[in-house]
């Protein structure tokens, strides 16, 4: 019987470890368990797989109350750029004071990692804003501007700033709590990610913090320095794209490119005059012009000269020298 009973426990045993050994190797998908106990501490170590967002904290901001008062009115921060001149944290409190007035003008600055190229669709990289400018107004500001895919700034990260726009457009009384922060990795140049983080001020109309993977279907990326290797299946219409690729102007080539216009457009002019000329200032009849021009040596005679009296059907007749010229004829040297 004691026996029986210390083999039945080592079965048992064995049957518990075998199932702890099948659990431990599953799939390295966060589970809904995990992804409910993901902090901000663990998102740099953080690897993509398959979903481009999750959750971070339950998809609670960890906004501290002081931060939150609207006594001082809407504000915005940005941090400075660190060592490697890679943008931080930027920080908000929104209303519709912040929002911008004016049309948006080009973006210039590149920021760290900034290696674009064609891919199918369009361009690999955005200028990604941290706080995307229909929110407060900043562009061209590099505290507030990362390398990132265009899968990451659109429409991941645009689908949560449309949702914080519409909310704070819909009344001057509405304000939200923001903030974007660039996870690296180390020391490289290239974001892993963003975490994202809104909370609306009274209410929980706006609430979400969420951590995107800045990656792009097809596309290996090289954190390190923003390179990247391209799927052929990602590049199937890149060279049909280049067609259609802008050229870059420059104050020379746009120069040399009036120059060249203005050039082919004075000669089409001339053209189209000498053919109008041609066609209204030539007479068949001597009664009619002073100038007669041989229409098969192309020599042009004024009175007075040797062969101004010639055979009428040879002859073509000219109102002017100038006329005549312009038609294509020279004039005759005796």
């Amino acid at each position: 019987m004691r026996n029986s009973l210390k083999k039945g426990l080592a079965s048992l045993a064995m049957f518990a470890a075998l199932v702890g050994f099948g659990v431990q190797n599953t799939s390295n998908q966060p589970t809904a368990v995990q992804a409910a106990t993901l902090t901000k501490k663990k998102l740099p170590g953080l690897n993509y797989h398959q979903k481009s967002i999750v959750t971070v904290n339950n998809n609670h901001p960890y906004f501290s109350k002081s931060t939150m008062s609207t006594k001082k009115g809407a504000w915005q921060k940005y941090s400075n750029l660190d060592s490697l001149n890679r943008a931080r944290e930027a920080n908000a409190l929104l209303s519709q004071r912040l929002m911008p007035k004016t049309q948006r003008e080009s973006l210039y600055w590149d920021p760290t990692g900034w290696h674009n190229k064609r891919i199918a669709g369009g361009w690999l990289y955005n200028r990604c804003h941290l706080i995307g400018y229909q929110l407060t107004g900043q562009n061209n500001n590099p505290k507030n501007l990362i390398t990132g895919t265009r899968q990451l700034n659109d429409p991941d990260m645009l689908k949560y700033e449309n949702m914080v726009a519409r909310y704070v457009k819909s009344s001057k009384k509405h304000y939200v709590r923001y903030r974007v922060t660039p996870i690296f990795r180390g020391r490289e140049l290239l974001a892993r990610g963003v975490e994202m983080e809104g909370q609306s001020v009274g209410s929980n109309a706006v609430r979400f913090n969420v951590y995107i993977f800045n990656v792009q279907p097809g596309v290996k990326l090289n954190y390190t320095n923003g390179t990247s290797v391209v799927s052929k299946a990602a590049r199937t219409v890149v060279k049909a794209a280049k067609k259609y690729r802008p050229k870059k102007v420059t104050k020379k080539s746009a120069k040399k490119s009036v120059k060249k216009s203005a050039k082919k457009s004075a000669k089409k002019s001339v053209k189209k005059s000498a053919k109008k000329t041609s066609k209204k200032k030539v007479y068949t009849s001597a009664a009619r012009g002073k100038i007669i021009g041989n229409k098969r040596s192309k020599i042009y005679h004024v009175p007075g000269q040797a062969g101004y009296h010639m055979n009428s059907s040879n002859a073509v007749y000219f109102s002017s020298e100038r006329a005549a010229k312009a038609a294509g004829y020279r004039k005759a040297k005796r």
